[in-house]
This record gives C-alpha cells, structure tokens and sequence, in this order.
C-alpha cells in the first residue's frame, strides 16, 4: 500500500481554512486545485502510474443531498485524470449516516464504530489498483473501514491518498 497526503492540517491554520471552505461553503474549485497539484506530483511516481481508478470517500446519501456535492469528487476526478485513471463514486457507498467528526475528539473518532461502508460491484475492480481519496486523515478510521470492506475485492491493490493529513 502507497499513501501520501499533499498538506499538514494544524488547527487555525492555513490548511483548515482552505479545507472548511472547499468542504462547508461550497468553492469546490479548491478540490480541483489540490487534484490538479496532488495529480501533476503523482503522475511522476511509478507506484502512482499504474492506478486503474480512483475512488472518492463517499457521503451518507442524506449527507450529499443535504451538502449538495462530495467535497471529494473534484479532487478525485482531477488526480484520476492527471493519471489517465477511471474516475468512479459509485462503486463504494455509505450506508450509515453518522455525525461530522470535526468536533470530536481524536479518540472519539477512533473509537466511533458508526461508519460503515459497502461495495456495490466489487467485480468490476477484481485485480486493479485503486486510489482511495479523502480530504483529511485524523485518525485514519474512515480510510481504514473504506480499506477493510475494499480489501474484500479479490487482488486488489490500494493506495490513499488526501489533501492534507492532521497531526
């Protein structure tokens, strides 16, 4: 497995406020942006050249409508382009809503077995590389229930990657 995040994402810093913006006030181009850079880095690293496709984190259904977008998609979408990759959000869903984890505890996070995910065509990946993105890792317990259920696809190979990841 390969990982990488583009940023470090300290409170009242710079980063946060750029992620708040792409993800609570809608300037979605700051995804694009991040994708387009994370992309252009990428496509530079032979592990990263052979991705067949790329998966965003996906939102609860309740979520995304109330949202209105992924904060994820225009990130992915550019990285998988920047790569020649496939670009799919429907593959990997949530299907239980759970609360925002920004305003909980780092150890709260971890511990909150709330999120759970599942595949809905784990065929269609059967052997590939996929690239899991999301906009931050805390603790890591998002992207490691996205892995757990990925990882039930028959020789998959995984890579993650983020825009920025929290100390």
């Amino acid at each position: 497995m390969n990982a990488t995040s583009l940023l470090h994402f300290s409170k009242k810093g710079i980063v946060q406020q750029l992620v708040h913006n792409l993800k609570y006030r809608g300037h979605e181009a700051i995804g694009h942006f991040f994708g387009e850079w994370l992309g252009t880095e990428l496509s530079e690293i032979d592990t990263y050249k052979a991705v067949d496709v790329v998966i965003p984190v996906p939102l609860h259904p309740s979520k995304l409508r109330k949202r209105g977008f992924n904060q994820v998609t225009k990130f992915g979408k550019a990285i998988a382009e920047a790569l020649g990759a496939q670009f799919t959000e429907h593959i990997l869903i949530k299907t239980k809503n759970t609360r925002t984890q920004v305003f909980k505890e780092r150890l709260r996070r971890w511990s909150d077995q709330g999120a759970q995910f599942q595949i809905t065509d784990g065929q269609s990946l059967t052997g590939k590389h996929i690239l899991l993105v999301d906009d931050i890792i805390t603790t890591g317990s998002t992207i490691e229930s996205c892995a757990e259920v990925l990882y039930a696809i028959d020789d998959i190979q995984l890579s993650i990657a983020t825009i920025a990841i929290a100390d």
